[in-house]
């Protein structure tokens, strides 16, 4: 199957992050570098979701506020959302793996639109928590979409993962 025109839409953390077992600050965040990587491989266009508010830049103090939207099943404001999606055929939806799912804001942002129709394929970076449960989240989120098989990418490996999202993209297509 050929890929129709493609969306890469993603949310992602600069500034403190946990990386391999210490604090480093980031000037981009893990999953904005393998978004580019998605969109130069496609043609695809980026759209960055932004919650109306930042996150905490102290690592710590973020994780507070992601697990306090997590347990209280929040769902952010957002500063904007894509017109449409109605051009879409494939859409690779990214984020860090929080609460071992999708960072609550991505939810403000997939559950606004009706997914009939599109194909969907999640990449996350983590630490070492994977995936998580965010295939089945997003099941529930975008329903009539067909989720794809996801990839998980070491957030700390990020910038060198090139190979193994290229070999992801082509499986994709298929």
């Amino acid at each position: 199957m050929k890929m129709g025109k493609a969306l890469i839409v993603y949310f992602s953390r600069k500034g403190e992050n946990y990386w391999n077992g210490s604090m480093k600050n980031l000037e981009k965040g893990n999953t904005e570098i393998v978004a580019e990587m998605i969109a130069e491989l496609t043609g695809g266009e980026l759209f960055e979701v932004k919650r109306i508010t930042d996150y905490a830049a102290e690592y710590r103090k973020c994780v507070e506020e992601a697990k306090e939207e997590f347990q209280t099943g929040v769902r952010p404001e957002i500063k904007t959302f894509k017109e449409s999606i109605d051009d879409y055929d494939t859409v690779f939806v990214g984020f860090p793996n929080w609460c071992g799912t999708m960072p609550m804001v991505m939810f403000t942002f997939l559950e606004h639109y009706d997914w009939s129709g599109k194909r969907i394929f999640p990449f996350c970076t983590n630490e070492g928590s994977g995936m998580g449960r965010s295939e089945d989240d997003l099941k529930k989120s975008c329903p009539g979409a067909t989720i794809g098989k996801g990839l998980s990418i070491h957030g700390a490996e990020a910038a060198q993962s090139r190979d193994k999202v290229e070999d992801w993209v082509k499986n994709t297509r298929q």
